[in-house]
């Protein structure tokens, strides 16, 4: 499975009639045409090399386990953006998700008594962990929600372009949550099993949690009608609509599943950092749209891949982490990561030009 969909229909005339066409490119030109294996192959030659550059730094267990923990909260929102940009749409508003998330978490745990920064109190008579959890994990996801909705409403009903929807919403839910907070941060231990627990095979617990939302991400795009009907959306929406697509009620549906991929991202964040980020998620948007970009999504609809999206996240990572260990600015996977940015919209406007001639 290489993890990338694309909008059905998008064969050849000859080969829609049922009439088999003799292949004319070579494996190698129909591999290198795949952003994800090209993607990857990338990652792979940077992997590589840094492994050269610093033995017994870079390529050790330790480094890149902190590499998947440091990444795993910009997977879980970044799955959720490919679904929004694979529509053709964007979501600027994410930053504002996630310090929602938080704020509502801590918000939540409040409610039932459990102060920051201090010890769990006992909980209709019981001291359960798991108790704060849920609590937490349930106002994250409520203002994931109420942001989707609102980015949903505003793009699929309103028809407003959704580069000013979610700016909107972007300084709207800042604003909000610093309205509700006074502009402090709270701190919170509540959710230490989160953060600091060791489930599967002593990894911490972000990892197979961003894992899970990965391989749910792959189902969902490649293997549902859901998946088919945001594709479809993002290849030719009127078209989508003339097949009996209800395109307004879907675009709603997946901005609220990119917003609450942002509020269970908040309740991630929080429980990583053991405190609300007021200021600290600004970019977050810029950084999942980049990913999945990188990863083989296209930013004019129609084709995505979350497995690229997941290689996407990675390459910055390994950038950053590469280029301090050798001694390097880390300032250069700005300049590095922005250039191959710009070089693969550009291919990705090729590839739509040679389709379409």
């Amino acid at each position: 499975m290489s993890g990338t969909a694309a909008a059905p229909g998008s064969g050849t005339p000859l080969e829609g009639a049922g009439v088999a066409v003799e292949p004319t490119e070579s494996t190698f030109h129909r591999l290198t045409r795949s952003t994800v294996i090209v993607t990857f192959a990338a990652l792979s030659a940077m992997i590589i090399g840094f492994a050269i550059k610093a033995p017994g730094q870079f390529d050790t267990w330790s480094n890149f386990r902190q590499l998947a923990q440091n990444v795993a909260i910009l997977t879980v929102v970044s799955v959720g953006t490919t679904f929004v940009i694979a529509t053709a749409g964007v979501d600027l508003s994410i930053p504002s998700g996630i310090v929602l998330g938080e704020v509502f978490a801590v918000k939540a745990l409040a409610l039932i008594h459990v102060h920051g920064g201090g010890t769990a109190v006992d909980v209709a008579g019981t001291d359960s962990k798991a108790t704060y959890i849920l609590v937490a994990l349930c106002g994250a996801l409520g203002a994931g929600l109420a942001l989707g909705v609102v980015n949903g409403v505003a793009v699929g009903y309103m028809r407003i372009p959704p580069l000013l929807a979610t700016l909107g919403t972007l300084g709207a839910g800042l604003g909000f949550a610093l309205l509700l907070q006074n502009g402090v941060n709270t701190a919170t231990n509540a959710l230490d099993p989160i953060s600091s627990g060791h489930a599967i095979a002593g990894l911490p617990n972000l990892i197979p949690i961003a894992a899970i939302v990965v391989v749910l991400g792959v189902v969902l795009l490649n293997f549902s009608v859901f998946g088919r009907h945001t594709l479809a959306i993002g290849s030719n929406a009127e078209a989508a609509r003339r097949v009996g697509i209800n395109v307004e009620r879907h675009l709603l549906r997946v901005y609220v599943l990119g917003g609450m991929m942002s509020g269970f991202a908040g309740f991630l964040s929080l429980s990583y950092f053991t405190t609300t980020s007021l200021a600290g998620h600004s970019t977050d948007n810029l950084k999942a749209i980049t990913a999945v970009a990188l990863g083989g999504t296209s930013l004019f609809g129609g084709v995505a891949s979350i497995i690229g999206t997941l290689i996407g996240v990675w390459i910055p990572a390994v950038l950053q982490n590469g280029f301090v260990i050798i001694g390097v600015q880390p300032y250069w996977q700005d300049v590095v990561v922005g250039f191959v940015l710009i070089l693969t919209v550009w291919a990705d406007q090729l590839r739509r030009r040679a389709r379409q001639r």
